[in-house]
C-alpha cells in the first residue's frame, strides 16, 4: 500500500542535494511538493522536473532562518490544500574545522540553520498538524548525531541536538497528538559539501572521504521508507551510509 500518494509534504533545502532527490521521489509516489529553497533557478528546475514527469510542485524561495517566512509558507500551504502532512526539516549546513581555529562565523551559521532553522520549520507546521490531529515530520540528521569527529564539533553538536529534540517530540507529539517525528540518520553523502569547508586542511580531508560517499538518490529511498509507513508505525531513526565507511 502506498501511504504517500495524495500527501502534502513540504521540504526545506529541496533546491539540491537530498532535499531535490526527496522531492522528486516523493512525488513519484503521488506525493504533492511544496518545495523551499533559496536559489530560485534551481528550485525551478527541481519543479519542472517534478511537473514534466507528471508530479506535482510548487517552489518557494525562504531562509529557514526566517520564521515570518516559513509561517507564511505554510500557511499559505495548509490554506490551498486544506492540510500539510508531512514536513522533512532537511535544509542544514556542513562545516568542518578545528576549535583551534576559531571559526566562530562558521559556527553561527550551522546553530543558525542547523538547530533554530529546523525549530522555525517545526513552529510553523505544528499549529495546522495540531489542529488537524495528524502529521509526520522528519528531521534530517546524521551520523554525526551519533558519534563525533574532532574537526566536527560544533556540527555534530548541532546533530546530536536534533536526535534529543526529534526524541521528545515523538514522546510529546506522537504520544499526544498523533504527529509521527522520525529522523533519517546519513553517512557521508556526495551532495557538494565538500568544496563549502572553508578550512583548506579541512577542505582536503573532506574531498578523500567524499570519494566513498554514497548518492541524495540512496538517501531519498530511505526517506520515501521512513515516511511510507500505516499512522501506527514510527520509523524512529534510519541510519544510512556507503558500505565502505568505517565509522
Amino acid at each position: 500500500m502506498n501511504h504517500l500518494d495524495g500527501k502534502i509534504v513540504l521540504i526545506t533545502g529541496a533546491s539540491a542535494g537530498i532535499g531535490a532527490a526527496s522531492a522528486r521521489a516523493l512525488a513519484e509516489r503521488g506525493a504533492t511538493i511544496v518545495a523551499l529553497g533559496q536559489n530560485q533557478e534551481r528550485l525551478d528546475d527541481v519543479v519542472n522536473s517534478i511537473t514534466q514527469s507528471g508530479g506535482t510542485a510548487t517552489g518557494h524561495v525562504v531562509d529557514v532562518t526566517d520564521l515570518d517566512a516559513l509561517r507564511a509558507v505554510a500557511e499559505q500551504t495548509a490554506s490551498t490544500h486544506g492540510t500539510i502532512d508531512v514536513l522533512i526539516n532537511n535544509a542544514g549546513l556542513m562545516l568542518f574545522s578545528y576549535w583551534s581555529d576559531l571559526a566562530v562565523a562558521d559556527w553561527n551559521k550551522m546553530i543558525d540553520v542547523n538547530i533554530k532553522g529546523y525549530l522555525n520549520g517545526i513552529a510553523a507546521v505544528l499549529p495546522t498538524m495540531r489542529a488537524q490531529g495528524s502529521g509526520q515530520i522528519l528531521n534530517m540528521d546524521s551520523v554525526a548525531g551519533h558519534q563525533v569527529d574532532a574537526a566536527a564539533g560544533v556540527y555534530s553538536a548541532t546533530k546530536f541536538f536534533i536526535q534529543a529534540a526529534t526524541e521528545s517530540m515523538r514522546k510529546d507529539l506522537g504520544v499526544n497528538h498523533n504527529i509521527r517525528v522520525n529522523t533519517v540518520s546519513p553517512g557521508v553523502i556526495n551532495t557538494g559539501w565538500a568544496d563549502k569547508v572553508t578550512d583548506p586542511e579541512g577542505r582536503k580531508a573532506a574531498q578523500t572521504l567524499n570519494e566513498i560517499a554514497i548518492s541524495p538518490d540512496d538517501v531519498a529511498r530511505a526517506v520515501v521508507y521512513a515516511l511510507d509507513q500505516p499512522e501506527n508505525v514510527t520509523i524512529n531513526d534510519l541510519v544510512i551510509s556507503p558500505t565502505r565507511q568505517n565509522w
